[in-house]
């Protein structure tokens, strides 16, 4: 498969064709198509699959219609106006793109940002490390409202640069990344079924993880271990079970691990030493200042309290 990596957006426009960016660190790109016009830049059509690896922030907007865009083994379902969020060295396959009739691309550089409040506010969006399958997927509505704030990005990025320019652009970028973060939130809520789906297969792996053993064999499973076994990624999978639980995957894996704990240590072959092997835990120390975080008594008390 051939690989391109894009170090610049000044190469990524390069190489697709595309003007010069008008700032080598920031680029908004916009395309519209006449209707029943075909799909016009055959640099974006590849016979064989193709893998990009950009060293840049992206946010793409409905910007295909067909074709085979994946992530890993996850093939992106384009049929839908979307939002996808890339952020550095992730990697993407295409093949055979074709354009949908309008969409947005915005590149950011870290170095753009580097300094700015918005820089930390980007590493903290979970959204720009999810899979491409789990892209913003947008109401009529929230399409308008995200058209509009592309636009306004587009007329400043386009304007003779001046000492308000990138002020404005990142004013404008802070709202499309705050409008995305509520409209990822109505979609966790939209799909409480899928949460809930989600959320029993967690607690399921965790059961036959348990089952075979494996706390003791392997030590505790960890959220990218988890969420790998769901075929999600891991940002992803914890927000999906904060919003049906309002509790971390961490956390939730802690109560699973305390749950099994208090069965475990009223049996009175298992010691407290034994019992924090069995879950994983290398020092029981480790084990007993968990227990007496989540239940508020070391494992001792606990067992004292339950036998008197």
């Amino acid at each position: 498969m051939p690989n391109y990596q894009f170090n610049t957006i000044s190469e990524f426009h390069k190489h697709f064709d595309l003007p010069e960016p008008e700032n080598p660190l920031f680029s908004v790109l916009h395309t519209q198509l006449e209707e029943g016009e075909e799909k016009s830049c055959e640099a974006y059509t590849f016979d064989e699959p193709v893998e990009i690896n950009c060293q840049f922030y992206s946010i793409s907007f409905k910007n295909i219609i067909s074709g085979e865009f994946t992530y890993g083994r996850t093939k992106y379902d384009c049929s839908k106006g979307t939002l996808l969020f890339t952020a550095p060295n992730q990697e993407l396959s295409f093949k055979g793109i074709a354009f949908s009739s309008e969409s947005y691309h915005v590149a950011i550089h870290k170095d753009y940002v580097r300094n700015l409040e918005i820089y930390q506010k980007i590493k903290k969006y979970n959204f720009f490390n999810y899979n491409v399958n789990e892209a913003l997927h947008l109401s009529p509505k929230e399409e308008q409202i995200v058209k509009d704030i592309f636009k306004n990005m587009k007329i400043e990025y386009e304007n003779n640069q001046d000492e308000f320019s990138k002020e404005i652009i990142i004013s404008h970028l802070e709202t499309l990344l705050k409008y995305a973060h509520r409209f990822y939130k109505r979609q966790f809520l939209d799909r409480t079924d899928n949460n809930k789906v989600l959320f029993t297969k967690f607690n399921d792996i965790l059961n036959t993880y348990f089952e075979q053993n494996l706390f003791a064999e392997e030590g505790i499973p960890t959220v990218e271990w988890m969420a790998s076994q769901l075929h999600v990624s891991h940002r992803y999978m914890s927000d999906t079970i904060k919003a049906e639980t309002g509790k971390t995957a961490v956390d939730q894996i802690n109560l699973f691990i305390i749950d099994e704990a208090k069965n475990m240590l009223l049996n009175p072959t298992n010691s407290v030493s034994e019992t924090a092997y069995k879950l994983g835990f290398e020092y029981p120390q480790y084990f007993s200042r968990l227990f007496k975080k989540k239940t508020g008594m070391s494992p001792k008390a606990y067992i004292e309290a339950h036998l008197n």
